[in-house]
């Protein structure tokens, strides 16, 4: 695998592909066997995934990883901001997508955790795009069995997606905190959700994350109190007696007005607030990121898409920085 670096304004620029007619995430490598993992410091996946649609029929959110890696190559690592480039400190690469199958949930979540497996074990961060919410419940899963009891979780939703069913259907998108919250490996009291609103909540929700310990940071909170107050709350908690702190984002986190290819929820966070809130989970040593649920077929201009590359770069960006920091 050729070491790689995203570039812009290169009149000689061609993509590379992960697959036929879609470049990889801002154009880096391609690591086609999970040996070369190893020289990575960071590992992007796919997982085009849909489960049970809790709004009915087919949200598109299958496209999700297909339409962020074609929006990613106009942008490179450096942040004004901050003024560092990720891709000076991090080697990345793309490990394409996971293998799923249409209807499937043993078939699909096994191989979402072999893949994610190869990426963790290799030393690598791990940055997943989905797909529907469900897959946080294999993804996070796999990670607190090489971690048992101490991995803190940073949920960013409008929704606690913790109901204990869809139906029959227990692997949902608005099950995956349930499913977390009984599994062996994990302590629910080390998981925070972060900017809950809205009536496309079930009063059990809320009664589950009691019942189970977990935190939750309403979005009003964040807006009465500011952003810095909220994410340095939730790193307290998810931080405390952990090993690894996994940041797990829904596009519906945010505000209607800047998510216009995801689930439709008012009063919500500002795409400046999430963007600083994940660098600064970043900063505080955060080592496993996932952004799931846009629906990118709704416009032409792709914002939704635009948006997961900007919380992809902002979270690497601060794990650049706390490695600088800490001399690694």
């Amino acid at each position: 695998m050729k070491e790689s670096k995203p570039c812009i304004y290169d009149p000689n620029f061609l993509p590379t592909n992960i697959y036929s007619g879609v470049p990889s995430f801002l154009n880096l490598s391609v690591v086609e066997k999970k040996e070369e993992l190893k020289d990575l410091d960071v590992a992007i996946l796919g997982v085009p995934w849909e489960g049970g649609c809790t709004i009915g029929g087919y949200s598109s959110c299958t496209d999700g990883p297909k339409a962020i890696r074609s929006a990613s190559i106009r942008y490179t690592g450096y942040l004004p901001d901050f003024d560092l480039d990720c891709f000076d400190v991090l080697k990345a690469g793309d490990y394409g997508d996971c293998a799923v199958q249409n209807g499937n949930y043993d078939f699909t979540f096994e191989q979402i955790c072999k893949c994610y497996g190869d990426i963790v074990d290799a030393g690598a961060v791990p940055i997943v795009f989905g797909g529907d919410h469900g897959i946080a419940y294999p993804l996070i899963s796999e990670m607190a069995k090489r971690h048992p009891k101490r991995v803190g979780v940073l949920h960013f939703d409008a929704h606690l997606d913790n109901y204990s069913h869809f139906g029959d259907d227990e692997l949902s998108r608005c099950s995956p905190f349930y499913r977390l919250y009984n599994d062996p490996n994990m302590d629910p009291t080390k998981i925070v959700h972060i900017g809950i609103r809205g009536p496309r909540n079930h009063k059990e929700e809320r009664q589950n994350a009691k019942k189970y310990g977990a935190t939750v940071i309403p979005c009003m909170e964040v807006k009465k109190n500011g952003w810095e107050a909220a994410i340095k709350k939730a790193i307290a908690v998810a931080s405390k007696d952990t090993d690894v702190m996994y940041v797990t984002i829904c596009a519906d986190s945010l505000d209607a007005a800047f998510m216009p290819q995801g689930p439709q929820d008012m009063c919500g966070l500002t795409s400046f607030e999430l963007m600083m809130m994940v660098h600064e989970a970043g900063l505080a040593g955060a080592s496993s990121l996932d952004f799931v649920e846009i629906y990118p077929d709704t416009l032409t201009l792709q914002p939704a898409a635009h948006v997961g590359c900007w919380a992809a770069l902002y979270f690497l960006n601060g794990v650049a920085e706390h490695r600088l920091k800490a001399g690694k």
